[in-house]
């Protein structure tokens, strides 16, 4: 990275949601209450897969590491969004704005993957039932959950590299943390590399995992009409629309967010998209991958008694 940029600045102001100084208060209140409800979410499920023998399977793995990645996820960029509501000075360092920004890049890229790889089981699940504990064992799992990480870091540290080693005209970010997009905004210098960089890497990253997400649906969707039992259809069909919704949410937004070039970022429009994936999609996954689940729910219901008897 060119040392020039951390003499010339020593810290980033973010805009934040809103200009308008009455609905602070009211942001705070919002985005609390929604980071509560996404880590105590996301909390259950990570004790309810810890304490339950029963939920020691590759489906649970893979949720329970989706669980942990979604607090952190959400952790990247709310606690400093929640602080710079109730302050005057709504700045994060030039280091705060690096780690920020990669550990954001890191944990989305993971989760495209995971995402990606949680589809991967099902797919098993349902269209090769008979081999699935074969093909879904524990080694297997395992090396999935490495790679996606891996992938989520190799894309992170590429992004924040590139992005850090441009001149900075200004300090002002028209965003709620640091992005690609707004950060790249600020540059002196052609960014023309940065935005080859977004459409390449994280294409395999973002529309990779996407195509992978899609194809399996296909084929458990194609798998789902050829069970003879109407009752047994509706509650696969609703499942699989379910993890859809998000799963569109999610990528819908991500996609609109990085896949256009800079000129035609409008900061304001994009600082709502941002919530859609960074916010709410977070908060969605523990109901709609788990807390909707019987499995899971029994489970946390053993375990609030224990701890209510304790």
């Amino acid at each position: 990275m060119d040392g020039h940029n951390f003499t010339a600045l020593s810290e980033f102001v973010l805009a934040g949601l809103s200009d308008i100084r009455e609905l602070q208060i009211f942001h705070f209140m919002i985005f609390l209450c929604i980071y509560i409800i996404t880590v105590n979410g996301n909390i259950y499920i990570i004790l309810a897969y810890r304490f339950s023998l029963n939920l020691h399977t590759p489906m649970y793995f893979f949720l329970a590491n989706f669980s942990f990645l979604d607090i952190c996820y959400i952790s990247a960029t709310v606690p400093n969004l929640l602080s710079n509501f109730l302050s005057e000075h709504k700045t994060i360092s030039v280091y705060g704005c690096v780690i920020q920004m990669y550990c954001f890049l890191l944990l989305g890229g993971t989760e495209c993957y995971i995402l990606a790889v949680m589809a991967y089981d099902r797919y098993n699940a349902i269209c090769h039932p008979l081999l699935y504990s074969i093909i879904m064992n524990k080694l297997k799992c395992r090396q999935l959950v490495i790679g996606s990480w891996t992938i989520g870091a190799a894309n992170s540290l590429i992004h924040t590299v590139l992005t850090f080693s441009l001149s900075f005209c200004s300090n002002k970010i028209n965003h709620f943390f640091c992005d690609i997009p707004p950060v790249l905004e600020l540059s002196c210098t052609n960014t023309w590399t940065n935005e080859l960089a977004v459409f390449i890497i994280s294409g395999f990253v973002i529309i990779g995992s996407f195509i992978l997400i899609m194809f399996s649906y296909i084929q458990i969707i194609s798998s789902i009409l050829q069970i003879r039992s109407t009752s047994s259809r509706k509650k696969t069909f609703s499942t699989c629309t379910s993890h859809l919704i998000v799963v569109t949410i999610y990528y819908g937004s991500g996609i609109f967010m990085y896949f256009r070039p800079k000129s035609s970022y409008g900061m304001d429009q994009d600082r709502l998209v941002s919530v859609m994936y960074t916010v709410i999609a977070p908060m969605l996954n523990p109901f709609v991958y788990s807390l909707r689940n019987s499995e899971v729910k029994s489970a946390m219901r053993k375990i609030l008694y224990h701890l209510m008897h304790l």
